[in-house]
């Protein structure tokens, strides 16, 4: 068997791309988006037709007198949904949408657009419970997927970068939450001037396997789901975890290369440790991560770097809007 193929027997196996054709591919369970990976599927030309149909219906929706701008934001508000859409045509389980991150720190914000977008797919005929709300895993942001999993719109926390705001979720009760493996890797890479670490003394996975031990002791029911990954090696390491995310360019080496995978990760093992439980409310939240150094500069990043892609995507569609000028176009 293929890595991948293990790895699929002890691991839910999720695809961590907008590209609908990398999808077919792999076969995985779930699926997740996040701005960027939308805004690189929106520029390839295969995917045109997915953009295209979302800007006519803008068109249709706002009128005849709407400008391109008007027609661009409308269209950017459902973009994310008509890949969901496409992509769940594919997929047996869930995928992932996410809030617009310039509003990861506006709890009200987030749960009007989280409602808004459930909405949506509930619209189209899907059920919520095959969709996973992204969420910034910010204390505002945490705040709003406690209400929103009282209403029965599942969560998931992203940019989650240390065990203080995976706590904060767990008790929260939201559905999963995302830690970024590779990001962490890249900030202590950068932040000790090392090109490299042993694959079990990865700070990415160590993470990981931090916030794995700490549910399974505490039998928490919030999934795990180990996400940007920089080498398969890290992978290998965290097979048993609840979930992994992987991109094509991993996916692909897992999916052609044989050989016995050991699983790393295992609730028996958790459950036999000592760890102390963790009670998290806000001050305490706000010092943790104010002494963490990495997860305060990592979070910061990726909601610079979400917010710069959906910018990127708006532009996009702008252009788009301008190119079709004032006649819809025929899909």
């Amino acid at each position: 068997m293929s890595l991948l193929d293990q790895l699929k027997t002890m691991t839910t196996v999720v695809a961590d791309t907008g590209d609908i054709g990398a999808i077919e591919q792999f076969t995985p369970q779930d699926a997740t988006t996040n701005p960027s990976l939308i805004t690189a599927a929106a520029k390839l030309p295969q995917y045109q037709s997915i953009v295209d149909e979302t800007l006519t219906q803008a068109k249709k929706t706002l009128g005849e007198g709407a400008s391109d701008t008007e027609v661009a934001k409308e269209a950017f508000k459902h973009l994310a949904v008509a890949f969901g859409k496409r992509i769940l045509e594919i997929i047996p389980g869930r995928v992932s949408t996410e809030v617009d991150a310039r509003l990861s720190y506006d709890t009200e914000g987030t749960l009007a657009t989280a409602r808004e977008l459930i909405g949506e797919y509930e619209a189209a005929g899907i059920s919520r419970d095959r969709i996973l709300i992204k969420i910034a895993s910010t204390w505002e942001g945490i705040k709003a997927a406690e209400i929103l999993e009282k209403e029965g719109i599942h969560c998931n926390l992203t940019l989650l970068f240390g065990l203080h705001q995976a706590a904060a979720c767990a008790d929260a009760k939201v559905t999963l939450i995302s830690p970024f493996v590779g990001r962490i890797l890249d900030w202590y890479k950068a932040d000790t001037g090392r090109d490299s670490y042993p694959p079990s003394e990865d700070p990415g996975v160590l993470s990981v396997t931090e916030i794995y031990n700490y549910y399974k002791k505490f039998g928490y029911e919030t999934e795990i789901m180990g996400a940007s990954f920089r080498n398969v090696d890290e992978i290998k390491e965290l097979a048993g975890v609840d979930l992994l995310t992987i991109s094509p360019k991993l996916l692909k080496p897992l999916s052609e290369t044989d050989g016995e995978l050991a699983r790393k990760l295992k609730p028996e093992d958790a459950k036999a440790m000592e760890i102390e439980k963790l009670s998290v409310d806000k001050e305490t939240f706000d010092q943790m991560h104010e002494s963490d150094r990495m997860a305060n500069d990592k979070l910061d990043e990726g909601i610079k770097g979400f917010t710069k892609a959906l910018e990127e995507l708006e532009q996009l569609l702008a252009d788009r809007v301008s190119q079709m000028g004032q006649q819809p176009v025929s899909v």
